[in-house]
């Protein structure tokens, strides 16, 4: 019997190292684990797929989710819509699938006031030194465009502290570790176990 999937909130300012984590993460481990695919209203890009790396919708269609209250959080960036189906998660968590949304900070307080049961996870840089040499890249953007790029990220930041976890992404390779502990603790957990190896206990107790 598989246990329930757990839902998983992954913050972190640009720069932090977030997307690479996670796939690093699925990559290590492929079984039981995705990434949330969002709804989205704006054109496929060359080589996306639907359904893989969004659900394509008309911007009808997404108004009429959002009327309908069928997502945990949902957003307007330039013109075209961004969501993530209550629906989609429940079906993938139904499944023993761990999802994971890589989402900020707003976003992740919605799905929480949704989902309280939802396992939150902050990453952090090191130091404010090593987010600007990341957030500089390879030196071809503007100071100012910088200076913008750091401000978000210290205003992203400041929220660390309304996260059940804490990751210092210093050194990838531990940091990946701390993230896939995180991840195999939570189908350990007394309720999860308890589910997934219910008939082993119930011979294990049985007089």
């Amino acid at each position: 019997m598989n246990a329930r999937g757990n839902l998983f909130i992954v913050s972190a300012p640009s720069g932090a190292g977030k997307s690479s984590l996670i796939s690093a993460l699925l990559k290590n481990n492929p079984q039981d684990k995705q990434v949330s695919v969002s709804h989205t209203t704006r054109p496929p890009r060359p080589g996306e797929e639907n359904g893989v790396h969004y659900h394509f919708v008309a911007t009808e269609e997404f108004k009429t989710l959002i009327a309908d209250n069928a997502f945990f959080e949902w957003a307007e960036v330039f013109g075209n819509y961004y969501g993530t189906s209550k629906h989609v998660i429940e079906q993938t968590l139904a499944k023993g699938v761990d999802v994971f949304l890589d989402i900020d900070w707003q976003g992740g307080e919605q799905v929480k006031k949704i989902m309280p049961e939802a396992i939150s996870i902050f990453i952090l840089p090191p130091s404010r030194t090593e987010l600007a040499r990341r957030l500089t890249g390879r030196g071809q953007d503007a100071q100012e465009v910088i200076n913008k790029r750091m401000a978000q990220a210290v205003s992203e930041m400041s929220h660390y502290n309304q996260y059940d976890f804490l990751i210092i992404n210093d050194d990838f390779d531990t940091a990946l570790t701390q993230f896939e502990t995180i991840i195999a603790s939570q189908r350990l957990t007394c309720a999860s176990q308890s589910h997934a190896q219910n008939d082993m206990i119930v011979d294990l107790l049985a007089e």
